[in-house]
């Protein structure tokens, strides 16, 4: 009866731990080794967010009105930057921000780009781009582009240029070489018809870059090797100031003022279809491309959310609420540390 008894418990304890293994196996597949940051622009922080769940993990206080972030592939450092109050470098495991670049009074530094271990960024006071170093703590160097409002950057297939939409000059320039600093940068200046070019990514192949313009809906297409627009499309946008392309060459613009993402196929450059965000006005939205290519995140400033799109049904599947006065803006892709 003792060893019946004995041989009881031992199979009972077995079983738990075999239950309990069971369980936390599920659970480490349930949680994603990503992380989703997710700026709150008129609440002045940065969100990181399991795309799993959909759970916000921590908000870090940054400067006002943060309007871009990127981050270290080790997912342990974000950069993110506030045209008014410079950008804020932050520790993602503390979750603190533990240091802050100053360009200079009125420098307005704007988008931010992670390339080779060294952090870009556009001084739209500036007419220029400069690079920090985040191991030395220093800007090492500024290289002036001329134009007016120079906003937001898109890297090449080569990982060496990067294009730059001038909001105000209604140009896009093309800077080759520059990872190797100011003296090793040729720049190539390509005007685009339409007003206020914002919205800008380069094909996935590297042959060509699309830029939206904001004010009058306008898309052109620029074919790098000749470094000129070949193709311009009225789509009847309103406020188009993001657009993506996903890994298998279809586009995605956001169209504020109708409240709705279009897609189109980059190849006959027609429009495949308008998916609504129905009640969810985008106000100054973003898109993010899952790497896996199967959703689209869209942020949707004014609704207080994050919208997730399917990409293969082209539908609205889910969305990651942000709270209330939060305002969702643009959004990058880094690992998990935890």
């Amino acid at each position: 009866m003792r060893l019946r008894y004995r041989f009881r418990v031992f199979f009972l304890w077995l079983l738990a731990f075999v239950v309990a293994t069971i369980g936390s196996s599920l659970s480490a597949q349930d949680s994603s080794s990503e992380r989703l940051l997710v700026l709150l622009r008129d609440a002045s922080a940065l969100a990181i967010v399991d795309p799993v769940s959909g759970s916000v993990l921590g908000r870090v206080p940054t400067g006002n009105d943060p309007h871009e972030v990127t981050a270290t592939p080790d997912g342990r450092l974000a950069f993110v930057a506030s045209p008014s109050d410079g950008i804020s470098v932050i520790d993602l495991v503390t979750q603190q921000e533990i240091r802050r670049i100053n360009p200079g009074q009125g420098s307005g530094p704007h988008d931010v780009l992670y390339v080779d271990g060294k952090i870009y960024f556009t001084i739209e006071g500036y007419k220029s781009i400069a690079r920090y170093d985040p191991e030395t703590d220093e800007i090492d160097w500024t290289l002036g582009i001329g134009q007016e409002s120079t906003h937001t950057f898109a890297l090449g297939a080569d990982s060496a240029t990067i294009f730059m939409a001038n909001r105000r000059s209604n140009t896009i320039t093309m800077a080759e070489g520059v990872l190797g600093g100011p003296s090793e940068t040729t720049l190539s200046v390509i005007p685009v018809p339409g007003d206020f070019p914002e919205a800008i990514d380069v094909s996935p192949d590297g042959q060509e870059v699309w830029t939206a313009t904001r004010n009058d809906g306008g898309l052109s297409i620029i074919n790098i090797p000749a470094k000129e627009v070949i193709q311009t499309l009225d789509l009847g946008m309103q406020d188009a100031n993001r657009l993506k392309f996903t890994p298998d060459g279809r586009v995605l613009i956001i169209d504020g003022e109708a409240a709705s993402v279009i897609v189109l196929d980059a190849v006959s450059r027609e429009v495949i279809k308008r998916i609504s965000m129905a009640e969810m006005d985008t106000g100054d939205g973003a898109i993010l491309i899952s790497r896996d290519g199967m959703n689209a995140y869209v942020g949707l400033r004014d609704a207080d959310r994050v919208a997730i799109v399917d990409l293969a049904a082209l539908e609205v599947t889910g969305e990651i609420m942000m709270g209330e006065g939060s305002g969702p803006g643009c959004m990058f892709w880094t690992r998990a540390n935890n």
